[in-house]
């Protein structure tokens, strides 16, 4: 899209230069020329906003909504490929809902029902994730051993507002580390709570590795998780899944300021037709907790 606008631009403006060589002649329209620059003005504006979206490391993309996959939305239609064109960092799933999603320094890994991480192929599809390029805006280490809830309380600390989103890297040694990921499903599908009776967990003693997450306000209910969301993959890149429960022993925490969202919907029946307007409040909970 952005290659057809600058195409289409450098066009317009050609042309243009072209018109003005007959700015003198009484037989050149001066109404098409003023028009003609209307439209090149408006272009670059187009322009310029198109490559200030795709450049600017403040924003979040995401695919779908939590709710949908909450419903059993489980297919989606943007390819990893093009999830990559819009962040470097991230979490989510595969269509079918075949295991967990860890993006990390460009690089994304699919953790699979058996606990193993594998290399995410490009073709690959997701009905659910959130991306962005992650740049550090405050950077902290922690010391001292703490368990899941007292990490999140401390994490809350390092929050300057909670009407905006962050995204959170900790790379830390884990005393013990809890984790699940769920099985491919296939149709018909069931809704996620359903789906979650049967998942897989994982646990790891003394494990170094990288919790990779966001943190969304209330007000995002229903379209993303909110609260702290993590999942989780070992320093060798072998292992993972989503993150039930944990004990830090030491870790290095990176916090990114996210002040904007794009979100891109499915365009598929499965979307189309889901009733969105449920209440899936205390489901969402038991789900991701």
């Amino acid at each position: 899209m952005l290659q057809k606008l600058k195409s289409i631009g450098r066009t317009l403006k050609v042309e243009l230069k072209v018109y003005q060589l007959f700015l003198k002649s009484e037989r050149t329209p001066r109404l098409v020329l003023r028009l003609l620059f209307i439209i090149v003005a408006f272009l670059s504006i187009a322009i310029y906003g198109c490559s200030h979206l795709q450049k600017n490391e403040d924003i979040a993309f995401q695919t779908s909504t939590i709710r949908a996959l909450l419903e059993g939305v489980y297919e989606g239609d943007i390819t990893y490929k093009e999830l990559k064109k819009h962040g470097d960092f991230g979490i989510g799933t595969f269509n079918n809902l075949d295991g967990e999603m860890v993006g990390l320094e460009g690089k994304f890994y699919q953790i699979k029902a058996d606990g193993t991480a594998y290399s995410v192929q490009d073709s690959m599809k997701t009905p659910f994730a959130v991306v962005t390029f992650f740049k550090s805006d405050r950077s902290v280490t922690l010391d001292r051993s703490v368990d899941c809830k007292v990490l999140e309380q401390y994490l809350d600390t390092l929050l300057p507002t909670k009407n905006i989103f962050y995204a959170i890297k900790i790379d830390g040694d884990f005393i013990y580390l809890k984790a699940r990921s769920i099985p491919m499903q296939n149709k018909p599908y069931v809704g996620l709570a359903e789906v979650v009776k049967n998942q897989k967990t994982f646990e790891f003693q003394n494990v170094k590795g990288t919790l990779a997450g966001f943190w969304f306000p209330g007000y995002m209910e229903g379209i993303n998780v909110p609260g702290y969301h993590f999942h989780f993959i070992t320093a060798d890149k072998k292992a993972g899944g989503h993150l039930s429960d944990c004990r830090l022993k030491k870790g290095r925490i990176e916090v990114d300021y996210i002040s904007q969202l794009f979100m891109a919907l499915p365009e598929n029946g499965g979307f189309y037709d889901v009733d969105l307007t449920k209440g899936k409040e205390g489901e969402l909970e038991r789900v991701e907790k």
